[in-house]
């Protein structure tokens, strides 16, 4: 049996569906349920495979750097160093725990779309009605519907009474969908084949019994969760380039290792126990094991501050994803707009009024569009206003400071839009009581009231399409043709519109028929709708575009309300819009192109948007995508960043996604991207400050081998630096403030190096400085007569302040001097030394701590040249930064 899609069963009458289902309309009988039932298995989407924790956690060592580390740690052991070798095991560990940890729960979109079917759903068998398990329905089972229901499988709608069915999930309309049982076009998208209900979507109003055509995997919500499993984890930016870094380092250390190694031993004669101790000192020093829990805990500090602006990061490499976008492809209801309807303008038969105000709230006013006096243009509107107040079933009531519409948004609309021309809408309901009506439908397009006023009249009020209101009325040609130019007028601006009009009966009727309103029906007007853009939204697109960050529209509404919206927030001068049925058409050489051109994507499918985040993605873009629906989910799950709304978002939606939107907003967007930046901008910054500090102690170290001298440190004492400066010193780095225009700059490429020519330059640079020093050092203390471990205990302090030097200097990234205010430190920076400072006086001075780590007491005035030498190091760099500005601009901009 064929999908809901596959067989087009929108485009076939109720009675071939049920002949090409083998159906009728008063249900199978139950022998024959049971057949099929055996035949097409339940009406159940399949079970999501998860990984087990154990796998998750061993999989945190799956590390080029990691293995390295651990292959020290057993040579270490086997050569008798068992504090080195544990040390090294600890660190691992604790790493391993903190990634397992931040990875946070396994993937549970599947088994959110799962929930979002009904548990038991009414069909008839036999012709009588019967409550049974949503997973026994099968393709010919009739399904009745009312009110509150949520659909349980794919129908194709036999018969529909004022059928109003949420179908947000799958096409993201705010508004519900009208829906009747006449055939729908063949071509017609999903947001239109009004003769379907599907699987998982809920029924707001009226009743419908309807024809399973698919059920299980062969719904549109199977067919999503098909779309979902096919998406691939294709990692971070960050991550990638992290892991790139880490195979090449990772390589370059083991050959590095296995040169020194024949190096000391066969030139150099060294013991092959000392050698490989000595070895194993480089390689333990050279890896900055403490790097992948700094930069965890950098990205974590990222999103408490990203949870200050109401965006919730889920998985946390997505804070610096979030940084490196350069498109972000948003729906436009409730995320661009503010998801509330609001009643514009007014067309009276001869004049225009623009309505002020916001929200649902009474506060306003109707003035005249057109320079005319308003309280005329105001009298000559009262009688739609009135009909727009009577003929109305919603209400509005304060919470707080806000108003809230209950019932149909757009009634409530016309509520507020009464208050603002000064009408009360109880009065006018107590003033003419409703007599009788009939409830809007799909069918007739229209609604209708019947009224007693208060000189006894009988008026029926009517509201509907405004085609359907002006063929009931006699119009005039050249008030018909004001009435056309008002339609398209609303067209063109992306406006839905409502028609009223009003006939009076003969004194005393208590009844309304279809038959009262088939002519004579006068036509009062027609009141234009919008969905208002978020001017938050606007400050944040016009952000993007400094920013140099596309922004893309992807909605499910119709393309000419979507480009009226786009122009009005200025995604374009001119938005170039592309329909669902457009893309279908597009060969695949071209469609890159047109989706890079494009700013707005109308009537689109989960497919759609599968495929517009893929073709951006292979042009080398990273796009952020956000969305609510289940419909959403594939798109959110493939994008570099999913952004779920965390208001009207679904579960599903919020499981694919990695970050959710505490209010819906764009702006949160923004705001989250600009964290992201400067989150990317800290990770680097602890690069920079790790890599040159290990590489001055490697270079000592090999500078020693290859000389056949005493080795300035031993590998504890190196652990124990580079653990030590890392989570005080490198994790200061991480709450370091955004840079000076960090929105102000592109954003960078996806495949640009993690280190950069001026951060290459400085770790070059560092590292001879520093090795330069610990040598100078130890052989001047080795050379004064003190003993190997106070030389070496010296050199252990020197190298730490110099790495308080040079953090001062690696604060500025893109080769700023250091300002008096900057030298002053952050609170961070000034408790990491503080904190610093008490542990190096620990390791010199505690006799427990020499024992472990072998090193000696220093007297004040070595202690003081150990503070000096970090203090020389910072004047000499910040004096290379000044230089650099002047001879070399362009390396300094590499930054």
């Amino acid at each position: 049996m064929e999908g809901a899609a596959g067989s087009h069963w929108h485009a076939r009458t109720g009675d071939e569906v049920l002949a090409a289902l083998d159906s009728r309309s008063h249900g199978l009988s139950a022998p024959e349920a049971s057949r099929r039932l055996a035949l097409h298995g339940p009406n159940a989407l399949p079970p999501q495979p998860e990984r087990h924790p154990l796998v998750r956690f061993l999989a945190q060592f799956h590390s080029t750097l990691i293995y390295v580390l651990l292959a020290a740690a057993v040579l270490a052991a086997i050569l008798g160093h068992v504090l080195d070798a544990s040390v090294i095991a600890a660190v691992v560990a604790v790493n391993a725990v903190v990634g397992f940890l931040q990875e946070g729960k396994a993937e549970r979109a599947l088994a959110a779309i799962r929930s979002l079917v009904s548990p038991r759903a009414h069909v008839l068998r036999d012709g009588e009605r019967l409550s049974v398990p949503v997973a026994d329905l099968i393709p010919g089972d009739v399904v009745l519907l009312e009110a509150g229901d949520r659909v349980p499988a794919d129908l194709r709608l036999l018969r529909a009474r004022g059928l109003l069915v949420d179908e947000a999930l799958l096409t993201g309309e705010s508004v519900a969908a009208q829906k009747h049982d006449a055939p729908a076009a063949h071509d017609a998208p999903l947001g239109d084949r009004h003769s379907m209900a599907f699987s998982g979507t809920l029924v707001a109003a009226g009743q419908a019994s309807g024809v399973v055509v698919a059920t299980g995997e062969r719904t549109e919500l199977g067919r999503i969760g098909r779309l979902l499993s096919s998406v691939e984890d294709n990692g971070t930016p960050l991550l990638r380039q992290v892991d790139r870094f880490g195979r090449f380092f990772a390589l370059f250390v083991l050959a590095a290792s296995v040169v020194l190694l024949l190096y000391a031993v066969a030139l150099r004669g060294w013991p092959l126990v000392d050698a490989l101790l000595a070895v194993v000192a480089i390689a333990v020093s050279v890896i900055p094991e403490g790097l992948p829990a700094v930069i965890t805990i950098t990205l974590a500090i990222g999103v408490q501050r990203m949870a200050s602006h109401n965006a919730v990061i889920r998985r946390l490499p997505a804070v610096e994803t979030l940084g490196a976008t350069s498109v972000i492809c948003t729906d436009k209801t409730g995320t661009l707009t503010r998801n509330e309807m609001a009643a514009r303008r007014v067309l009276a038969p001869t004049r225009t009024l623009l309505a002020e105000g916001e929200g649902y709230g009474p506060r306003g006013a109707l003035r005249s569009a057109h320079g005319e006096d308003d309280a005329a243009a105001l009298a000559e509107a009262l009688p739609l206003l009135r009909c727009a107040l009577l003929c109305n079933d919603a209400r509005l009531q304060q919470r707080g400071a806000q108003w809230a519409v209950v019932g149909d948004p757009m009634e409530g609309a016309l509520l507020a839009l009464g208050a603002r021309a000064g009408l009360d809408a109880e009065h006018a309901r107590a003033e003419w009581p409703r007599v009788d009506a009939i409830p809007f439908d799909a069918a007739h397009r229209f609604m209708a009231t019947l009224h007693r006023g208060p000189g006894g009249e009988t008026v029926v009020f009517v509201k509907g399409a405004p085609e359907r209101i002006l063929a009931m009325a006699q119009v005039p040609p050249a008030q018909l043709a004001r009435w056309e130019r008002g339609l398209h007028d609303a067209a063109s601006a992306g406006e839905r519109l409502l028609g009223f009009g009003a006939k009076e009966l003969p004194a005393g009727r208590a009844r309304l028929e279809f038959a009262d309103l088939e002519q004579g029906v006068s036509c009062l007007g027609l009141v234009a709708f919008q969905d208002p853009p978020r001017e938050e939204a606007l400050q944040a697109i016009a952000e993007c575009r400094d920013a140099g960050i596309e922004v893309k529209m992807i909605t499910g509404d119709h393309a000419a309300t979507a480009t009226a919206i786009a122009r009005q927030l200025h995604l374009a001068d001119a938005p170039l819009a592309l329909t669902g049925a457009q893309l279908d058409a597009l060969p695949a050489t071209r469609l890159a192109e047109r989706v890079r051109e494009a700013q707005v994507f109308a009537r689109t499918s989960p497919e759609h948007k599968l495929r517009i985040v893929r073709a951006l993605q292979a042009q080398g873009a990273i796009v952020a995508m956000t969305g609510d629906g289940v419909n959403d989910a594939p798109s959110l799950k493939q994008a570099d960043v999913g952004v779920a709304m965390g208001i009207k978002g679904t579960e599903a939606a919020k499981e694919a996604a990695q970050m959710v939107l505490l209010d819906d907003n764009f702006a949160s967007i923004v705001h989250a991207v600009r964290e992201g930046r400067t989150v990317y901008d800290n990770v680097r910054k602890v690069i920079a400050f790790t890599l040159p500090t290990n590489g001055g102690e490697v270079l000592g170290l090999i500078v020693c081998i290859l000389g056949g001298l005493t080795l300035p440190m031993t590998a504890a004492q190196v652990l124990w630096i580079n653990l030590v400066t890392e989570i005080t010193l490198g994790l200061s780095l991480a709450f370091e403030p955004a840079e000076p225009g960090v929105m102000a700059r592109p954003p960078r490429p996806a495949q640009a190096p993690l280190v950069s020519g001026f951060m290459l330059w400085r770790i070059v640079l560092v590292s001879v400085l520093f090795a330069a020093a610990t040598l100078a050092l130890l052989q001047g203390m080795l050379a004064s007569g003190e003993s190997l471990e106070a030389a070496r205990t010296l050199v252990v302090n020197a190298l730490v302040a110099m790495e308080i030097g040079y953090l001062f200097s690696v604060r500025f990234l893109a080769g700023r001097s250091l300002t008096w205010r900057g030298a002053m430190g952050t609170p961070a920076v000034l408790w990491a030394i503080g904190v610093l400072a008490v542990v190096q006086l620990a390791l010199t001075y505690v006799p427990v701590m020499n024992r472990l780590f072998g090193t000696a007491p220093l007297s004040a005035g070595q202690m003081a040249v150990a503070v000096a030498t970090g203090a020389v190091l910072m004047l000499v760099l910040e004096a290379e930064k000044a230089l650099l500005r002047r001879v070399r601009p362009s390396l300094i901009q590499s930054a």
